[in-house]
């Protein structure tokens, strides 16, 4: 009997998985040989119990360890992410992307892992393609993209094969209506292995668990995101339009930052001016961005993600030191000069 089996009865009396019982199941979730009645009944379960961030980090180890390798080892000890998992429903701008081309502008070795989207109508892939991003998979090209670039792009669909087997049951029980722990699993299981992160969460109930998660994985230093913008609803990373709550992991470990925009040079926005729309809008309202002519709360927020990410790779000794540096390389021109040098790199 398979150990999606085996753990049924467990997880319907609430009894969680210990990590390296989620480790084997996620590798039977993987596997062409396991039903998909089986691996259906064992996700329900699994998130009707509710996940745990021992069942989080197993299941994250397994697909890290299922990934295509990129072969970036070396560079992965001071290379950072930031991404989050998607579902918020914010219809917001990308954030996180122009964060990415911050941090990577300022010498920040960056990877990127990101798909197209699927709760909006322009994603990380979609964004980064249109600036003329390749989705690469050979090494030696990802090296030499990462030595000129400071950044890398790992689509997702390229590095995790393994989801092959899941995808039809994932999709019926999306059309169900139904959430699994692949709904948080996104950030963390990038096939490089960045030993720092900022990750943004659909719901705050997930920042600690998720936290505790990557602690568990043995990450250097990073934070967990979410902000709260009223009972309902929430958004997968920091916004000044809303309350941030956070959770630190590794060097960060119950380390708390205090949110205060006052004190952070900041000042608290609307919703709408974090809101994105289609490609062409997307890529329009960056070079607004860039040129200072952002509505101010998106100008802000950018800028508190990216003074965050600074922070945790140590590029900044503070988050407030970390913004003024963001909005230094943001409307200094030096990420405007950076995507000139992505374009012309892959179009060479």
């Amino acid at each position: 009997m398979s150990v999606l089996e085996t753990s049924l009865s467990d997880l319907k009396s609430g009894i969680a998985l210990e990590l390296i019982q989620a480790e084997a199941a996620a590798n039977e979730l993987a596997s062409a040989e396991i039903s998909p009645e089986v691996k259906k009944s064992f996700l329900i379960a699994l998130n009707e119990k509710g996940e745990t961030p021992a069942e989080t980090a197993g299941f994250a180890s397994a697909f890290r360890r299922l990934a295509v390798k990129p072969r970036l080892e070396d560079f992965a000890d001071e290379a950072v992410d930031v991404c989050g998992t998607g579902g918020d429903k914010s219809h917001s701008f990308n954030i996180s992307t122009a964060v990415t081309l911050i941090v990577a502008s300022a010498g920040v070795k960056v990877f990127k892992h990101g798909n197209r989207s699927i709760t909006s109508k322009c994603g990380s892939a979609e964004l980064l393609e249109a600036l003329g991003v390749q989705f690469l998979t050979d090494p030696k090209q990802l090296r030499k993209a990462m030595e000129a670039l400071n950044f890398v792009f790992f689509f997702a669909p390229n590095y995790h094969p393994a989801f092959k087997e899941i995808m039809p049951v994932r999709q019926q029980l999306a059309q169900e209506g139904k959430r699994t722990i692949f709904n948080i699993l996104g950030p963390m299981i990038n096939p490089g292995s960045p030993s720092h992160q900022l990750t943004g969460v659909f719901s705050k109930d997930w920042v600690e668990p998720m936290a505790e998660a990557f602690h568990t994985l043995g990450l250097k230093n990073g934070v967990v995101v979410h902000t709260v913008l009223d009972e309902m609803r929430g958004m997968d990373e920091l916004a000044c339009c809303g309350n941030p709550v956070s959770a630190g992991f590794g060097a960060s470990w119950e380390q708390s930052i205090d949110w205060n925009w006052d004190n952070l040079g900041l000042a608290a926005c609307s919703e709408e001016d974090l809101k994105g729309g289609d490609l062409e809008f997307n890529r329009n309202l960056l070079d607004v961005l860039l040129a200072g002519n952002a509505p101010k709360g998106l100008e802000d927020t950018v800028a508190l993600n990216a003074g965050v990410a600074f922070s945790v790779v140590g590029k900044s000794s503070s988050v407030k030191e970390g913004i003024a540096l963001a909005r230094e390389q943001m409307l200094g021109g030096a990420v405007a000069d950076h995507l000139v040098k992505i374009r012309d790199y892959f179009t060479a």
